[in-house]
This record gives structure tokens, sequence and C-alpha cells, in this order.
């Protein structure tokens, strides 16, 4: 896939911006033709992303940020076949996984813990996450500005309506509270309309994550990872210490046969 993105935004005061757009050196992906460019900035950093996937970019800019990313990347992963993976008992999973059991921010995993138990608890390992899938897909309604900056998955599984990271929160907090480690990634990914940041989940199965998309949108084979993490605070592609007014935001994700 062909990926490009143009940022542009206002500060209202010199600080610094924290970035992750870039599509990770990741298993599952090779990266070509990778370009970004900020313009004018006081500095430039790079720190290692969450779990080391990715990287976060440190720029200490005055009163604007620019960014113009572009790449090409070849999934080579495949889609995984949920049926058929088995679960983890929690005593014997790795640290890397234990820790996305927990609840988070916007993952409140203890409050579904009796409704997961009642709903899903007949079911183990992919199957398990496989329903649980697709009931976070059935039950909500995709619907653009229902939800804003402090919405949690509690408040989502009560107005059954969001976006991908509303769908992603949810399906977080119903794994984990079905002893399912699962954490949020970003992703591109050329058949989600409108183009934009996804959000999807990646569950960890039989020794290994695996990457699932709630809203239905986009397959495995197909997602450029960007970034993972507890949930939308580790991935959010800007984080600003002050308020940043929107200029300009485009992101276009293209199969390169299609180009």
């Amino acid at each position: 896939m062909s990926v490009d993105v143009e940022l542009d935004y206002a500060l209202s005061e010199e600080g610094p911006v924290l970035l992750m757009l870039e599509a990770a050196g990741a298993d599952g992906q090779d990266l070509q033709r990778v370009s970004i460019d900020f313009g004018m900035v006081e500095r430039i950093a790079r720190v290692p992303g969450e779990e080391g996937i990715g990287e976060r970019i440190i720029l200490r800019a005055k009163d604007r940020v620019q960014c113009r990313y572009s790449a090409e990347i070849q999934v080579t992963r495949s889609c995984p076949d949920l049926n058929a993976l088995a679960g983890c008992e929690v005593d014997q999973m790795p640290g890397d996984a234990l820790r996305y059991l927990l609840p988070s921010r916007y993952c409140q995993a203890e409050r579904f813990a009796a409704f997961a138990s009642r709903r899903f608890g007949d079911l183990t390992g992919g199957l398990k996450v496989a329903a649980i899938r697709d009931w976070v897909e059935d039950r909500l309604d995709y619907v653009a500005g229902a939800s804003n900056a402090d919405t949690t998955a509690a408040d989502t599984f009560l107005q059954r309506q969001g976006v991908c990271r509303d769908y992603a929160h949810l399906m977080i907090a119903l794994c984990r509270a079905a002893q399912i480690p699962a954490r949020i990634a970003s992703a591109y990914a050329p058949s989600v309309q409108p183009p934009d940041f996804h959000a999807v989940v990646e569950v960890f199965l039989e020794g290994g994550w695996h990457l699932v998309d709630p809203t239905g949108m986009a397959r495995a084979d197909e997602m450029a990872l960007i970034a993972v993490g507890r949930d939308a605070t580790d991935v959010a592609f800007m984080t600003t210490m002050s308020f940043a007014d929107m200029r300009r935001q485009v992101v276009r994700v293209t199969r390169v046969d299609q180009v």
C-alpha cells in the first residue's frame, strides 16, 4: 500500500509535540520508499514505541507543527484463523502479555467481568475472541462525532455507538475481562473509509499477537501497523502540551496496484 500524510497544526504556545504516525518496522510488513519532513523545527528526537514497536517522534516547535510523511508498505502477514487458535493460561503468559490483562484509562476491564462471563464464558481461546469481535461489530453503530477524547469503553457499552477507537476500547475491555490479553493498535489500511489513522485490536493467543478489527473495515493482511499500547493514550498520532488548532490534516492510503 501507499501511505501519504499531511499535518498542519497551529500551537497556542511553544512546546514539545509527540508524533506517532510512521508505519513500524515490524514483523509482517516491509517498508519501502519512506520519507518524512517536518519543515522548520527547533529540535527532533526519537524514542522507541511501546513494546519496541515503531518510534515516537519528539519535536520542539514554536507556534506551528507541519509534517509530510509518505511510504510504501508491503504487508506479508496473513489473516489469523481465530477459531483455530488456542488461548493461554494466565500463569503461563509472558510479561509483555500479562500487563495487557490489567484495566487502563479507557478500558475498565473490571467493570465487564460479570457480563463477559455470562455472555462468552462457555467459549475459550480464539473462539471467544471471535465471538467478542462479532458482538462488538454487531451491537455498535459507527457514528462520527458520537464520542470524544473522554469516552471510555463503559460509555460506549451504554451508548452503543462510536468510531474505531471506541470499538477497539470496548473489545479490549471485554477480552481483558475474559482473561485474554488485548491491546490497542494504530494502523493504516486502504479499506478504511474515510481514510484516517485507524484503531484496531491485538490479542494474545497461542504465544503470539494477532490483529483484529472489530469495525469489520480492515483485515490483518492489509493493515500497516504503526504502534501498540494499553489504549488510545499510548498510540495517539499527535500529543501536544498546549492547544493545537488543525489547519490541515490529510491521510491517503491506497493499494499500490490501484495507483
